[in-house]
């Protein structure tokens, strides 16, 4: 957890997020039913926290006319995250983090009989990770799960390689000097890319692999320990190796759905 005298804001977050990764540690059918709701439920603490900091904190200007009107749903606060700090969704899909949510609610108003597969659960508490660092700027834990699991280096190597998607449009963008838009997706990135001979067709084919594999999983069409396996967590890794590290943090992150 991080100190909470240099993040008091965060602690709350992050002990509803541990507490959830504790309860699907012990796995059945009740736990899993309650790991989901505590880590939905510090999904919406954390951006709620982070949307209502002081200016001075977050650098954001939101009215309490505003942030009482968006904090009052959870697709609000979504929208509101959207708008107010795009900057923080990278390897986010906001998308994905709702559709878990309506589930996380079927869970909790119609919990009786109810379950809910491991594997759906792992995927948010992954997501919820990566999003507690985007917002607090600190890790909080380094694995979801206990047990030995190829999901958290995937979606870290993805992140990065958005990060690093991002960051070299931009700066092939300035070195052409062209004036089409910034990218918006990581296809257009890849088409940028291409179109500068800074990847070749074989580097987009190893790209959309993989951005095929991050969709399969958020979205629930494949289990991912079939999915993913450690020769592609190595190669995803390794392709990020490329890009230079100055280009792996603080670029804008794309804003439609990858």
């Amino acid at each position: 957890m991080p100190d909470p005298q240099n993040l008091p804001w965060a602690a709350g977050p992050a002990e509803i997020l541990l507490h959830g990764l504790a309860l699907l540690r012990k796995d059945s059918d009740t736990n899993r039913r309650l790991a989901m709701i505590s880590i939905d439920n510090s999904v919406e603490l954390m951006i709620k926290t982070y949307l209502g900091l002081p200016k001075r904190v977050s650098g954001l200007s939101i009215t309490r006319r505003e942030y009482s009107e968006f904090s009052e749903s959870f697709p609000g606060l979504l929208d509101a995250l959207e708008r107010h700090a795009p900057e923080r969704l990278t390897g986010i899909d906001l998308g994905t983090i709702e559709w878990y949510h309506r589930l996380r609610n079927q869970l909790y108003h119609q919990g009786n009989g109810l379950t809910v597969e491991r594997d759906k659960i792992e995927i948010y508490a992954e997501l919820a990770n990566v999003l507690y660092m985007n917002l607090f700027g600190t890790r909080l834990v380094e694995r979801v799960s206990e047990q030995p699991d190829l999901l958290g280096p995937f979606i870290e190597g993805w992140v990065k390689l958005e990060q690093g998607l991002a960051a070299l449009s931009s700066r092939e963008r300035a070195r052409m000097a062209l004036h089409s838009p910034q990218p918006k997706s990581v296809q257009q990135a890849m088409t940028l890319l291409r179109a500068t001979n800074l990847f070749t067709d074989e580097d987009i084919a190893a790209i959309n692999g993989y951005r095929k594999i991050r969709n399969d999983v958020l979205h629930s069409s494949a289990d991912h320990r079939s999915l993913i396996t450690q020769e592609i967590v190595n190669r995803l890794h390794a392709f990020v190796a490329r890009i230079p590290p100055e280009m792996l943090g603080g670029a804008k992150p794309f804003t439609e759905a990858q």
